[in-house]
């Protein structure tokens, strides 16, 4: 049995964000209801999450839930006039759908059931990997995402065997679009495993160089142009892992603005300090996801503090210093032997 939650803050206003001419997905479209249904949910005191401070959505990131994963569109795109949201959005929407039919194993069949009972069983079995792709292949045909490119985590649970799987990926797409100095700066998704006051497992990111992640593209069918920035790897090089989970794991699973700005023990330290708080598990979990969220804004915005960013940064010999402003989402899963 899992108990999962969410929470997240769109990137902290500057005063100074340059707005796109794309509208969000209309409220009457599949994307803008299932979008406004993610969105529609009392996940916290609203006086913290839902005040002057706080945006009204998950900016630029999104997620899905069933299997679940998460995406952080690329902000550089806002700089040609593309708003980023648009292709995180579609991009787990279309995971969502895929996989809301499948079975993160082998379909569950009573084996008491006569073989043509068996044969009714809806379903199939849908790796992440799998749901990835036929996710990117549902963003390049809407019309509504005329470009974009997204960070993607995507990972399923199985209950009976308590096998994770996941896989994880950058995804740039262009289409025949005016491209005005396009500047990659892409971020990373991931997650970590809990077990027992430790973090046994941490995704470990994919790059070409420092903040340069592997990433799936698509150019222009005639850029009239070169792209020298840009990387084009194969959809096979994304991540993929998997490993048995046990009773009392916790998976968390969040965008570039948590990990970016966040350490590990610092993490585990608040889902430590969460889990000691005599409340409900579906309540545990849900405070957790907040308050990482709630502590990720905080940091993001201490020019003061080092980060996890800036220690990286200067492994490579740049200088930067504190927080990095940014989206931030994270999902929270906690893993019950029934």
């Amino acid at each position: 049995m899992f108990r999962i939650a969410s929470s997240w803050a769109g990137k902290p206003s500057t005063g100074e964000d340059r707005a796109t001419d794309d509208l969000p997905f209309p409220l009457e479209s599949p994307i803008g209801r299932w979008r406004e249904e993610m969105l529609d949910r009392d996940i916290g005191p609203k006086k913290k999450r839902r005040g002057k401070d706080w945006a009204q959505d998950a900016g630029e990131d999104f997620f899905f839930g069933v299997s679940f994963g998460l995406a952080d569109g690329v902000g550089g795109w806002i700089e040609n006039g593309v708003n980023p949201a648009l292709f995180s959005q579609s991009l787990m929407y279309h995971a969502h759908r895929y996989s809301r039919n499948a079975w993160a194993g082998e379909p569950e069949i009573d084996p008491t059931l006569d073989y043509e009972e068996r044969e009714q069983v809806e379903g199939w079995e849908l790796t992440p990997h799998h749901c990835l792709d036929l996710a990117l292949g549902g963003v390049l045909r809407e019309r509504s995402v005329q470009a974009g490119s997204s960070t993607a985590c995507l990972l399923t649970l199985n209950s009976s065997s308590g096998l994770l799987r996941s896989a994880k990926s950058v995804i740039v797409y262009f289409k025949d679009f005016p491209l005005n100095c396009f500047h990659f700066s892409l971020g990373d998704s991931g997650y970590s495993i809990i077990r027992s006051s430790n973090v046994i497992y941490k995704e470990k990111i994919q790059t070409h160089f420092f903040n340069c992640p592997k990433q799936l593209t698509k150019l222009p069918a005639n850029p009239g142009r070169k792209f020298a920035r840009v990387c084009i790897d194969s959809p096979k090089e994304a991540n993929n892992h998997s490993m048995k989970l046990r009773d009392g794991d916790i998976v968390v699973v969040y965008t570039d603005g948590f990990s970016d700005n966040v350490f590990p023990s610092e993490m585990l330290s608040i889902c430590s300090l969460v889990g000691r708080k005599d409340v409900t598990e579906d309540e545990q979990v849900q405070s957790m996801a907040d308050n990482l969220v709630l502590y990720a804004r905080q940091c993001m915005m201490d020019r003061r503090r080092v980060s996890p960013f800036e220690r990286e940064a200067a492994r490579e010999g740049m200088f930067f210093r504190g927080g990095v402003s940014c989206s931030v989402t994270v999902l929270v899963a906690l893993v019950r032997e029934t």
